[in-house]
């Protein structure tokens, strides 16, 4: 008897809730054995790693050398706008003031273009370029990851350790190089391992303007009568580590801003260490001991700030925030106390081995019984149609970025520190689904061999399409409708 999203088989569980979607194919490999097929992709040396062997990656710079192109060309750009003034406040003195009419004036900057030159578009800045770049790897390497359940993992603590490029250049230029060297490294490691690699990183510590962060009693506080910032302080107790409601207080917040204090990126002119790289500035930092959550840490520079994520990376409170999350992600947007219970156990055991926690989702009950309730995330989705129709590695970025910006979770652009929502009623509104259906039908006309709708249904579902799903499909009034309709269906869409 078929079965569908409430009750689906494990071959689908294993591809939908684990990993991004099967490819004509992949359905019939878990077999008999989906959770050792899923473990077998744990297994793989370095399977998080976007590598030089991958088609686009082996140019794709490290964000030591991404942040100086940016600064660079930010440099070069005011030089021009500079120039520009000058060359337009000598064309005005060079004409009588009283014969130069408003008219005139507006006229003179189109006055340097012949008839026949047409305006050229703006060539792309160096940060479209390494967002572009960075973009394509990051799908090829989900186009060709078997399952997908590593690169489910990335995206998770991607979006839990979130910057957004509408910060600043500085940022567009480094999310993507933040991700392969803070994120994707430790993903099967050691969560205080990605802490401290996250939190050192220049992509996060400018995002969340720990450079704006002076100690008042520092050298350079007193000097400039500037003090604290506590976005980064906050964010990594309220979202990164101990969660809301975990027992700290504001003046919590306030000691651990203190102990920031100094963690920084280089400038550009290069005073404290090569620009763009991590740097500890001692001028800026609070002197003194420091009493955080009831410890004192004494004076250490920057081995004071390193102390405390090593003690709260091990707090309990920091394993039932990461377990109810994964568990949210994974499971249900109302996960079962008994599996929250079970990977926090596990991250307080295993003392945040990321790969034990990885294997213990996929080794719960409940992440087979539970039924397929929860939407695709954006990024899931177009994911998966790419997958579904076969999609190539090294294919444009520009569709798949454009349909993450019709679903409003642009690539590395999330509304806020915490990232992008992860329930389903964030992606099931009437305007999203509506998208989502525009989508499809994109998706749809863009297949050159689109082949029997029917096929596609049983490489991408299978035994688990249920039989409205069967029957609108085989009432479709053309192919493209049919897969259409495919990608729309609950088999489809949820995961």
């Amino acid at each position: 008897m078929a079965v569908s999203a409430s009750n689906p088989d494990a071959a689908l569980v294993a591809f939908n809730r684990f990993g991004l979607g099967a490819r004509p194919g992949d359905l019939a490999k878990p077999g008999n054995d989906p959770r050792g097929f899923l473990r077998s992709e744990l297994a793989t040396p370095d399977i998080a790693l976007i590598t030089v062997g991958l088609p686009g990656a082996g140019d794709l710079p490290g964000s030591t050398p991404a942040i100086q192109a940016s600064m660079a060309e930010a440099m070069e750009r005011k030089m021009e706008r500079d120039r520009m003034a000058v060359s337009a406040a000598d064309a005005g003195a060079a004409m009588p003031a009283l014969a130069m009419s408003p008219e005139t004036a507006q006229a003179m900057p189109s006055q340097a273009m012949s008839g026949n030159d047409k305006p050229k578009p703006p060539r792309p800045s160096v940060e479209q370029k390494l967002f572009r770049a960075e973009a394509q790897a990051r799908f090829d390497k989900a186009l060709g990851a078997e399952i997908g359940f590593v690169e489910r993992l990335v995206a998770f603590w991607s979006n839990h350790f979130c910057v957004s490029i509408a910060k600043d250049n500085i940022v567009r230029a480094s999310a993507g190089a933040f991700e392969r060297e803070a994120i994707r490294p430790f993903v099967l490691g050691q969560f205080a391992d990605m802490l401290l690699a996250v939190e050192h990183h220049p992509a996060m510590l400018f995002y969340l303007d720990n450079q704006q962060s002076i100690g008042p009693d520092s050298r350079a506080g007193k000097n400039r009568n500037r003090g604290l910032n506590e976005n980064l302080a906050r964010e990594i107790m309220e979202l990164h580590t101990l969660g809301v409601g975990s027992g700290y207080t504001q003046a919590d917040v306030t000691a651990f801003a203190r102990i920031l204090t100094g963690w920084m990126m280089a400038g550009r002119e290069g005073r404290l260490g090569e620009p763009g790289t991590f740097v500890f500035n001692a001028n800026t930092h609070e002197p003194g001991d420091e009493v955080f959550m009831g410890k004192t840490y004494p004076a250490g520079g920057m081995g004071q700030a390193e102390a405390v994520l090593s003690d709260v990376a091990r707090h309990p409170a920091t394993a039932q925030h990461i377990a109810a999350e994964l568990a949210r992600h994974f499971i249900a947007d109302d996960p079962p106390p008994s599996a929250v219970a079970q990977l926090a156990k596990v991250f307080t055991d295993r003392d945040g081995d990321l790969r034990a926690l990885a294997v213990t989702l996929i080794n719960l009950p409940e992440a087979w019984s539970q039924p397929l309730t929860k939407m695709r995330s954006p990024l899931d989705y177009t994911l998966a149609i790419r997958r579904a129709v076969g999609s190539a590695a090294g294919a444009d970025p520009g569709p798949t970025l454009n349909w993450l910006n019709m679903l409003g979770e642009p690539l590395w652009q999330p509304p806020g520190p915490n990232g992008f929502p992860d329930t389903a009623d964030a992606h099931a509104s009437p305007a999203g689904m509506k998208m989502r259906l525009d989508i499809a039908w994109q998706a749809a006309r863009q297949i050159k061999d689109i082949g029997e709708p029917n096929d596609v249904l049983e490489a991408v579902v299978g035994s688990s399409a249920s039989p409205e799903t069967r029957q609108a499909i085989a009432r479709a009034e053309s192919r493209q409708q049919a897969v259409a309709l495919l990608f729309m269906a609950p088999e489809f869409q949820r995961r």
